[in-house]
């Protein structure tokens, strides 16, 4: 049993080797291979239909620019969910939980987005840090608020994902922990947490989904307003 609820975070390891390139690179096998057959599997159709809907509605309000960036937001869509769903799986390590990853992916894509807008339309990107209309003597704290709000989107979107699965996969080892405790001295009560357990696991598979949709959403929020 873990002396502390927080180890279920720690990097795993075997014989002294971590094991995160092993948790990263897993997910990746698992996504179906197209086909060289005439007719693809349902598995293949079911996925093909997702990203088509999903790049659809993700690159509708981004200009005609931004499309190239579909690959990547589809495909970085795709690795979050499957990091965040196998992270709910027994004796499995959730790498989207530790915030120097996050972090790793946040900052290097919102970086790119600023540099695409400063280098593509650098008056209409340095336009957003101060609103039309603001009287005089508020242009200098305005402009150091935006800066500091446009600093703050990369920690933003990586602490909002380490938050929320932190959260989530902490409450579902309390309660777990809790109806093994409860099993032996109120068989009903540990039913009823059984099942409390089973609808917050239920809750938690959802937000693995939403978080990485947001994630990705955000991004493209970014990338519409310097593109």
């Amino acid at each position: 049993m873990a002396l502390n609820f927080f180890d279920q975070f720690a990097s795993p390891t075997f014989l002294g080797i971590p094991l995160i390139v092993l948790a990263l690179t897993l997910p990746w096998v698992l996504f179906p291979q197209p086909t060289s057959r005439w007719q693809d599997n349902r598995v293949l159709t079911l996925q093909n239909w997702f990203i088509n809907r999903f790049t659809q509605q993700l690159l509708l309000p981004l200009n005609p620019g931004a499309h190239k960036w579909a690959a990547l937001l589809t495909s970085l869509m795709l690795y979050l969910i499957t990091l965040n769903m196998l992270g709910l799986l027994p004796y499995t390590y959730t790498p989207t939980t530790q915030l120097s990853m996050n972090l790793g992916l946040a900052v290097p894509l919102w970086l790119a987005t600023v540099i695409i807008g400063m280098r593509n339309q650098p008056t209409v990107a340095l336009a957003h840090l101060l609103p039309e209309g603001t009287p005089t003597l508020l242009i200098p704290v305005l402009i150091i608020i935006e800066t500091i709000s446009l600093f703050i989107r990369p920690l933003a979107l990586g602490v909002r994902l380490t938050a929320n699965l932190t959260a989530g996969h902490l409450l579902i080892q309390l309660i777990a922990t809790a109806a093994f405790v409860l099993l032996p001295l109120m068989p009903t009560v540990a039913i009823l947490t059984s099942i409390l357990l089973f609808l917050l696991t239920l809750l938690e598979v959802a937000v693995a989904m939403i978080q990485a949709y947001v994630f990705v959403l955000l991004l493209s929020l970014y990338l519409q307003e310097n593109t």
